[in-house]
């Protein structure tokens, strides 16, 4: 049986690395990961476009959906995502989130049943549906099984989910406050070079915890511009990235800019600004990719 799903992508509004707790906002970016399952256990995982990347988040994705579920298939599964990798634009958590939603889909197929709602698909395995935030968690616990988080990332992970903008409790997963995004260009900078967030030194990260602490209290009051410039700014500095790529476009009259994730990549929301930003990053190495602040939820397509 065969499923195809879709995730959005997201950026960070406040990096969950020093408290535990962080903030994240969709993209309009997004990863499509389309499943088979087979019969004969065996796992085989293909990244289009990215034949050396690593694909163990991929299987992790199925052995935690197979387990949960206490089936053995194994699957054939392909991602295909126009977000750059390992860039801080939450690549990792989006293909999760369409990896884990496709593969449950598949199961829905074979063993329940897919039920359109409000437009979309939901998923009813064990004659129950399937909760969202479980299908979050599932990708999580994937995901900390290929070592490529940390924190877990549920901040990402739920924002990249459910779109809008998400503030988290990442030791407990829980969503303390969301809403809708402005309808706004998202520019992000990439510098060359990838920063994979396994490897970050948390201990360094947590000499700033007060003042991350102050940006997601900011956010959770629905603050999010602010919040993402002070904890961008922050991190830049910890990670050792260039805070001027962040300033620049707020002299140039962003709404907030600053590091996503780990970086390398800096996003700047903007309006009515967005070519003046284009114009004050041009004295800066690195491309500039142009989105859109993302509200839709990840779903099954097929």
């Amino acid at each position: 049986m065969e499923s195809s799903a879709v995730s959005h992508g997201a950026a960070t509004i406040i990096c969950a690395f020093a408290t535990g707790k962080g903030g994240a906002f969709g993209v309009d970016l997004e990863t499509k990961a389309t499943v088979k399952l087979r019969d004969d256990g065996v796992v085989n995982a293909k990244i289009i476009g990215h034949p050396d990347e690593n694909t163990l988040l991929l299987e992790s994705c199925v052995k935690r959906v197979m387990e949960r579920f206490d089936h053995s298939y194994g699957a054939d599964v392909e991602t295909e995502s126009n977000i750059p990798i390992a860039a801080g634009l939450k690549s990792s958590s989006t293909a999760a989130n369409a990896t884990t939603l496709a593969l449950m889909g598949a199961l829905a197929k074979e063993h329940g049943e897919l039920v359109e709602e409000d437009g979309s698909l939901k998923i009813i395995l064990r004659n129950m549906p399937v909760d969202p935030v479980s299908i979050i968690k599932t990708g999580i616990q994937a995901a900390f099984d290929a070592k490529v988080t940390v924190t877990g990332a549920f901040d990402d992970a739920s924002a990249s989910y459910f779109g809008g903008y998400t503030v988290t409790d990442n030791k407990a997963k829980a969503i303390v406050a969301s809403g809708e995004m402005e309808d706004l260009t998202v520019l992000v900078f990439l510098p060359e070079g990838k920063i994979y967030s396994g490897g970050v030194d948390v201990g360094k990260v947590k000499s700033i915890a007060r003042e991350i602490d102050f940006a997601w209290n900011t956010a959770k009051e629905g603050r999010i511009y602010p919040a993402i410039t002070i904890n961008g700014l922050m991190h830049s500095l910890i990670f050792g990235q260039d805070p001027n790529i962040a300033i620049e476009a707020l002299k140039a009259g962003a709404l907030a800019a600053g590091l996503s994730g780990t970086g390398p990549s800096v996003v700047a929301l903007a309006d009515d600004s967005v070519d003046d930003v284009k114009d004050a990053w041009r004295s800066f190495d690195g491309t500039v990719v142009e989105a859109k602040t993302n509200n839709r939820a990840a779903r099954i397509l097929k």
